[in-house]
C-alpha cells in the first residue's frame, strides 16, 4: 500500500478504505518505511567509510613492510650475508 501511495496509484483515502485502515495509519506506515530506508542507507555509508579506513590501514602496512624489507636487505648486504 505504501508503494502504491508513493506511485500515486490511488489517493491515501482510497488506499486506506481498500485496506480498511485509517489514513493516519497509512501515513504512519509511510513514515516508518521512509525511516527504515534512511537507516539502511546510513548503515551503508558507515560500512563504506569503515571499508575505506581498512583499505588505508592495509596500504600503510604494505608500505611499512616494503620499507622494512628494503632495510633488511641493506643490513644483510652490509654484513655480507647473502639471501
Amino acid at each position: 500500500m505504501v508503494l502504491r501511495l508513493f506511485r500515486k496509484e490511488a489517493t491515501a483515502g482510497q488506499l486506506a478504505r481498500e485496506m480498511g485502515i485509517s489514513e493516519a495509519t497509512l501515513y504512519h506506515w509511510r513514515e516508518t518505511f521512509i525511516q527504515a530506508g534512511c537507516s539502511i542507507f546510513s548503515r551503508c555509508r558507515e560500512s563504506e567509510m569503515e571499508s575505506r579506513r581498512w583499505e588505508r590501514k592495509v596500504a600503510q602496512r604494505d608500505q611499512l613492510i616494503g620499507e622494512l624489507t628494503v632495510a633488511n636487505r641493506i643490513l644483510k648486504k652490509s654484513m655480507g650475508v647473502s639471501e
